[in-house]
């Protein structure tokens, strides 16, 4: 009778054309065998620049056949999840287990207050019982300003809840409320002790209700302290002296928000799950704390400090794992390790939303940071091949990989992006004669592999310039971002380089913005990346340019011209066309988000120069 009446909570359904992504999966894979011996085959026997090209462009696909692989495996068996968030109460009604949510911040100036301030009042109303729900911000800037703006926050709370709940307000981020606020003081980021945690809405307090007497979740402030000799670990130090403010708070289970993510407390405690663990809610849903917020308060300001984890197993076993970039990911392997399970839920209505970068500098900065971060695990013994086996499955040790190995990728990319083109100057070809039936793998692989992810785009709700967009985007984070993140990464293990946590700004110009609107790649600044970026795009079009003057000159011999570099010529064009918005940025623009002048002449005299080089 139990099982009759049993309600799931969400349904697992295989995504379709499965059948379909296998059959083109072992089609692309057939024909990268028909591309491997065709290099072995047709090795050329000519002069050292012709094998050493070679050997270079063959070691290339190699990667990108390896890597293709690893991305294949972790899709080979693709799942979704259907929730029925109706059926929650249903099942648990009161026993539902207390969520605590993390917000963190930094630099006001970076990411301002009222953008904080209004993420917050937005989780705060989360259609969840707000006696079991707490909201902890965590500032690693300790700003008074955000503290003050909290402060105006939790007031505001009370008549903001209400509000969304009786007119079902969507979104419930109220917009600009904290325009008007005061600016920061000039020794903002020097925070008095009594400060650094401070209890704004005590959940537990029966007084702690809104204007119409419905209770309001708990508010807490926290801003850790700072010390040059201390490490702080960045964002994921915060987040471990919250972890275990909710232990000596005993409030339940705190499910990590850093990017619309939720663990059970316990998992990023240190517990190892056995096959057979099973969690009482109604037990979880019990836990009370006898204290007041006032001893809470002054208990929690140890864990505030910067030395709280010190001889304890906090950033290690337990909490979230110190000394990388991407704390999330090598913690979420972790705790994989010692048994947890894992499941991606994506409804329709996306429950969090981050705030991108909107020039391009900046987003290749924070591509930059996340890379350095992957191939830093990696290259750890928490390399998941390694530090997994026999703890998680094979096919789960490998989908890491593809992640890990972002950075690897620019090598290949830079060789694909500049030899052919220098080759196609020196007269030198890479590819199989259009008139030869060896082009057909190559083209094939090339158009079904591009093909087939333009379809997945679209099938996700995107659009065909938006798949342009993206393909533009891996091309340039592949030849900037990827390749400092490996470089970083390199001077890291011997020792020259420190890690280095650059936070993105999430605030921007009105001008910029409205270019941003307009769907223009805001430049406007001078950076090694931008050199790199605007060279490559002029090494291309200057071998076009030299393709077609042979083709346009060379009457007689234009059909054997085009036979011979047909597919060389057509991967320069795409480039070309790839990099249309640099080229707009570097000659035709006159705003202030245009390629700056010393970045144009810096880049057309390297691309001549290499030219040259290769011709002579």
């Amino acid at each position: 009778m139990a099982k009759s009446n049993y309600v799931p909570l969400f349904e697992t359904k295989q995504v379709k054309g499965r059948l379909l992504f296998r059959c083109i999966a072992a089609s692309i894979f057939l024909g990268i065998c028909f591309i491997v011996m065709y290099r072995v085959m047709f090795f050329p026997v000519g002069g050292k620049a012709e094998r050493w090209t070679w050997i270079g462009l063959f070691l290339s696909e190699l990667w990108f056949c390896f890597y293709w692989f690893l991305t294949t495996v972790s899709r080979w068996n693709s799942v979704y999840r259907l929730p029925y968030i109706q059926r929650l109460s249903q099942r648990f009604e009161k026993e539902l287990p207390g969520i605590d949510i993390f917000v963190c911040t930094t630099d006001p100036l970076i990411k301002p207050p009222s953008m904080v301030v209004n993420t917050v009042l937005s989780v705060m109303a989360y259609d969840y019982p707000p006696e079991k729900l707490s909201i902890y911000l965590s500032d690693d800037g300790g700003s008074d300003l955000t503290f003050y703006a909290m402060l105006e926050a939790a007031n505001f709370s009370k008549t903001w809840l209400p509000f969304c709940k009786k007119f079902r307000v969507e979104p419930t981020s109220p917009e600009a409320y904290f325009r008007t606020a005061s600016e920061p003081l000039s020794d903002a980021v020097n925070v008095k002790d009594w400060l650094s945690v401070k209890i704004l809405i005590d959940g537990r307090d029966s007084n702690a209700v809104d204007i119409e007497g419905n209770p309001l979740p708990t508010l807490v402030y926290l801003a850790r302290e700072k010390r040059p000799q201390h490490h702080h670990h960045f964002k994921a130090g915060s987040m471990n002296a919250l972890l275990e403010l909710h232990g000596l708070d005993a409030i339940g289970g705190p499910c990590y928000n850093g990017s619309g993510c939720f663990h059970r407390r316990e998992a990023l405690c240190g517990k190892k799950y056995e096959k057979n663990y099973k969690v009482d809610w109604k037990k979880v849903s019990d836990t009370k704390a006898d204290e007041s917020a006032s001893f809470l308060e002054e208990t929690c300001k140890v864990l505030a400090s910067c030395t709280f984890e010190h001889n304890t197993t906090w950033g290690k076993e337990m909490g979230l794992i110190y000394g990388f970039l991407v704390e999330d990911i090598i913690t979420g392997l972790n705790i994989q390790c010692k048994g947890w399970k894992s499941m991606y839920l994506s409804p329709e209505r996306d429950g969090f939303l981050g705030v991108a970068p909107i020039t391009l500098l900046q987003t290749l900065v924070q591509h930059k940071r996340w890379m350095d971060g992957h191939l830093q695990v990696f290259l750890s013994r928490y390399c998941p091949l390694l530090y997994g086996y026999k703890k998680i499955p094979l096919k789960l040790r490998l989908a890491y990989c593809p992640y890990n190995l972002w950075a690897a990728n620019c090598l290949a990319t830079l060789y694909i992006v500049v030899v052919p083109c220098l080759c196609l100057l020196k007269g030198i070809s890479l590819f199989p004669k259009i008139s030869s039936p060896w082009v057909f793998p190559f083209a094939y692989v090339a158009f079904v592999h591009r093909a087939y992810s333009l379809n997945e785009f679209l099938w996700c709700g995107g659009t065909f310039r938006g798949w342009c967009n993206d393909q533009r985007m891996w091309l340039f984070n592949r030849t900037t971002a990827y390749f400092f993140a490996l470089f970083e990464t390199i001077l890291k293990l011997l020792g020259y380089s420190q890690l280095n946590f650059v936070v993105t700004a999430k605030v921007a110009d009105k001008e910029a913005l409205k270019r941003y609107d307009g769907e223009l790649i805001e430049f406007g600044a001078t950076s090694p990346m931008f050199d790199i970026l605007a060279t490559l795009a002029m090494l291309n079009l200057f071998g076009t340019f030299g393709a077609l003057k042979k083709v346009i000159l060379d009457v007689d011999e234009d059909l054997q011209v085009l036979d011979k570099f047909g597919l060389q010529i057509l991967l320069c064009f795409v480039l070309v066309t790839i990099n249309l918005p640099v080229y707009q940025a570097l000659f035709f623009r006159n705003d202030n988000g245009k390629m700056p002048s010393s970045v144009t002449y810096k880049s057309i005299i390297f691309a001549m120069l290499a030219c040259t080089a290769t011709m002579y």
